[in-house]
């Protein structure tokens, strides 16, 4: 036995590889968005978080481009000493004003966020309390934080939340950690009835705005915008690599738990900041979404064909609600590969989920959508999910 013995007795990815149904690592030879190419041809992407479909915008590659011939292609320095550009501080100055908060905090990954976030603002003997179903960043945040106490409830239960809150100290701090649209899942927090909970049991509130923002609400701010309950939020992070067409991620909330995680959190204290080509992306992405709601409109007209035509096509959809995330549960490790593959070789690429990113008996193929897919897309898509689905007896 050695430290490598685990590592020589993992064999699973061998054994689909050589079963021909490994889902992961395929490499992408061309991509515009809604098509990327593939093994030498060309396939309709159902599994990318590109949801505006702006990676492509001319405008916010111009952006990239200018802002890397002006600083660079790095900061070559934490954001701390002698990373900070003022390109980070007009993104987190828009960023801030765009999502209605006194302060925002860019950070140069979404998991980054969450690390950093998370671990800072909980500690020792403080309660933190986490949906089942929360991003994996959210429980690394979690794990990160020295002495906290994590507890966890169902997924999107109120029952059991209130079950775990009327458990804890009345007088601890407790800080309730939840997505506001579940990645997988592709559902919306319960955020209404969380909010009384809350308060009854003396909590603060952080929503993960990853896969809403630029996608819910009547100004693309989230979940929390759509619901109508920013203002009972204490805390919101998100992402820049999905409908905002980057890399990165932010906190934002009051000025002074902004300025304190700034200080503490090692995730950006020890990390090189954003490139300039990717903090530049980003701000133009904003100034699109605030002045051309119609990417919105259209990826929310897909997302309810698509959702529909699931539905009626007889597949397992879940939860799924008001957002382009669709999943097909499978519930079965191996018929999900094979149920991916035969996808991939009629000409569509979905994701294949399996444990532990959801619970044993839930394994399904995520699809997701994008506002450039055109009707010609969905209907093909819509064709080979239908025939494949007989084919292995799903539907």
């Amino acid at each position: 036995m050695d430290i490598f013995e685990k590592c020589r007795k993992f064999t699973r990815a061998k054994e689909t590889i050589e079963a021909g149904i490994y889902p992961y690592f395929r490499s992408l030879s061309g991509n515009d968005g809604p098509r990327v190419f593939m093994e030498g041809r060309e396939i309709i992407m159902i599994g990318s978080n590109n949801y505006l479909g702006l990676t492509h915008d001319p405008r916010v590659i111009e952006a990239a481009i200018e802002a890397t011939r002006c600083y660079g292609t790095s900061c070559s320095g934490s954001r701390f000493l002698n990373g900070t550009l003022d390109l980070h501080r007009q993104l987190e100055e828009k960023l801030a004003a765009f999502m209605n908060r006194e302060a925002a905090l860019i950070f140069s990954t979404g998991y980054m966020a969450n690390l950093g976030g998370i671990s800072t603002l909980v500690g020792k003997d403080e309660y933190i309390i986490l949906d089942k179903s929360d991003h994996a960043s959210i429980y690394a945040g979690t794990r990160a934080a020295v002495g906290v106490q994590i507890k966890r409830f169902m997924h999107n239960d109120m029952q059991s939340l209130e079950r775990v809150l009327s458990q804890l100290e009345p007088e601890t701090p407790k800080l309730i950690v939840c997505d506001g649209v579940f990645s997988m899942e592709g559902d919306i927090v319960k955020l209404g009835e969380i909010i009384p909970l809350a308060q009854k049991y003396n909590a603060q509130i952080y929503i993960d705005e990853a896969h809403g923002l630029g996608v819910l609400g009547d100004h693309g701010r989230g979940a929390c915008e759509y619901l109508g309950l920013e203002d009972h939020v204490d805390i919101v992070m998100s992402t820049f690599s999905k409908s905002l067409a980057s890399i990165g991620g932010f906190v934002a909330g009051p000025q002074y738990v902004i300025d304190y995680i700034k200080h503490h959190a090692s995730s950006l204290i020890f990390s090189a900041a954003p490139t300039p080509a990717a903090t530049a992306a980003v701000i133009k992405t904003l100034e699109i979404i605030e002045n051309e709601p119609e990417h919105m409109q259209r990826l929310r007209e897909i997302s309810e064909i698509m959702r529909r035509e699931f539905k009626n096509l007889g597949f397992d959809i879940g939860a799924s609600k008001d957002t382009p995330i669709i999943p097909i549960y499978i519930r079965d490790d191996d018929k999900t590969f094979y149920f991916w593959k035969r996808l991939f070789e009629e000409g569509v690429y979905s994701n294949a989920v399996i444990s532990p990113a959801v619970a044993p008996d839930q394994a399904l193929i995520r699809t997701s959508f994008m506002s450039t897919h055109t009707d010609e897309d969905l209907e093909k898509i819509l064709e080979i999910t239908h025939r494949v689905g007989k084919e292995i007896g799903l539907i």
